[in-house]
């Protein structure tokens, strides 16, 4: 009994520390500094609307499959491969971009790549938006050659913005701000849902189609549209969308002088004080201090990655001529919508004072293997029509609920956890390695989702 409680008691390196054992007595400790660290509803809206860019770029490639479906479906090849194709290069750009920028700690300026990855965010889906008008010409694997680049330029934006985002917010020292971060990025996930169930519904039936009409199947969890117009507004919407984060970031910027400073290359003082914010730490000294955490993280986003599978693949138990509703184009975009929502719930309800799971990371490691029990649970609906174990649509709905609701909660978690286990100047490195981690659990989710499609 002994040894039980010996392996769930707080090691050594959990214990909550103090900013360094050389520091001056003056020096406060976090709950301290938390409360000097005065709370900004302008800043918390902010780092929000950051979540949101930060996601948005990538739902718009989303809500624009039927467009470059259209663009490919007069080559087998490039018709069949682009999505795969999509995914992977983001992946894979994303996770290479995290793991190379939390290497490059040392006088690293989180400003200037939070505002770079913004800007390179614009100019990428400004330079589709027109492309859409005006590379109507190009053949199949010309575009796809140029899609292959675009979507490598986004994912990197990404990477940078999600290693820079969330090193910044940890030097605020207020947990309530990675929230916003993370609620921004539910938000990003819950609005596209939105516009793709009304974009069915305003269709008749006989037009819901691109591709039917040659027999191909079409993925029923996106807008039924195609025109290059609808793709300009699409991508153009990401350009205002990061235009908007990207001015909101430099108000910001001007509200703090400490940032300015950062930013001013010929002030001794002040890279002074970007070295001593930008203190290089090893990945491997992060992560022996955020074994747990780290590990809850990866596994969360790792266990998630199966639900776009399953929920591309579960029908309606009842009879989709009863109505509209349990037809697949608008019953898998619906069930998108649960789990955002659920998402959505998660990250949000964790602001609340004393939910947080990240000053307890050893059980938060132990909920996010227990989510695991999500995956039979799946098994029990109606996949690909086959028929259900549990006939109900509702037993469907709340499992995408409270799987989405367990992937914001734990995720967001253990994010705002982090600044704990970690002395100040390390903080930025800390975000940046749970960013990694992230990334990380999110690639290694992608790649072993195709065997649960296969299986």
């Amino acid at each position: 009994m002994n040894r039980i409680r010996s392996l769930i008691a707080r090691p050594v390196a959990y214990e909550r520390l103090q900013d360094s054992a050389a520091d001056d007595a003056d020096e406060t400790t976090y709950a301290q500094r938390q409360q000097q660290s005065h709370f900004s509803r302008l800043q918390y809206g902010i780092f929000f609307l950051l979540g949101v860019s930060m996601l948005w770029a990538w739902n718009m490639f989303l809500a624009a499959a039927p467009y470059f479906y259209s663009r490919f479906q007069s080559d087998d090849w490039t018709r069949l491969h682009y999505q795969p194709s999509i995914q992977s290069m983001s992946t894979v750009t994303n996770l290479g971009a995290a793991y190379a920028l939390a290497k490059l700690q040392k006088n690293a300026s989180y400003p200037r790549r939070i505002t770079f990855s913004l800007l390179l965010n614009s100019v990428v889906f400004t330079i589709l938006a027109f492309s859409a008008v005006v590379m109507t010409d190009s053949s199949p694997r010309a575009y796809f050659g140029f899609l292959m680049v675009m979507v490598c330029a986004a994912s990197l934006a990404t990477g940078i913005n999600q290693n820079g985002v969330f090193a910044y917010v940890s030097g605020f020292g207020r947990e309530e701000y990675t929230q916003a971060i993370m609620g921004g990025q539910g938000v990003a996930g819950v609005l596209p849902c939105i516009v793709q169930i009304f974009s069915v519904l305003a269709v008749p039936p006989k037009e819901d189609s691109v591709g039917r009409d040659q027999g191909q199947d079409q993925d029923p969890s996106i807008p039924q549209t195609s025109s290059s117009t609808s793709a300009f507004i699409y991508f153009l919407t990401s350009t205002g969308v990061s235009v908007i984060a990207l001015l909101a970031f430099v108000y910001l910027l001007r509200q703090q002088p400490s940032s300015r400073q950062k930013l001013a290359r010929d002030d001794d003082e002040s890279i002074a004080d970007d070295r001593e914010h930008s203190k290089t730490v090893s990945l491997r000294t992060l992560f022996v201090k955020l074994r747990f955490l780290a590990f809850a993280v990866f596994v969360c986003f790792l266990v998630s990655m199966v639900f776009p599978v399953y929920t591309a693949e579960i029908k309606s138990v009842n009879d989709p001529a009863s109505s509209r509703i349990y037809d697949p184009s608008v019953f898998v975009p619906f069930a998108f919508l649960l789990w955002n929502l659920g998402d959505l719930a998660g990250r949000m309800c964790v602001a609340i004072p004393g939910v947080s799971l990240g000053q307890h990371p050893q059980m938060a490691a132990i909920v996010a293997i227990a989510r695991v029990i999500f995956i039979p649970m799946y098994q029990l609906c109606n996949i690909n029509g086959q028929g259900a174990a549990v006939k109900s649509d509702v037993f469907y709905f709340l499992v995408q609920f409270f799987f989405g609701a367990t992937n914001g909660y734990l995720g967001t978690s253990c994010m705002m956890g982090a600044s704990h286990w970690v002395v100040a100047d390390e903080r930025p490195a800390a975000g940046g390695f749970m960013s990694l981690v992230l990334v990380g659990g999110l690639a290694a989710g992608s790649l072993l989702s195709f065997s649960v499609a296969s299986g």
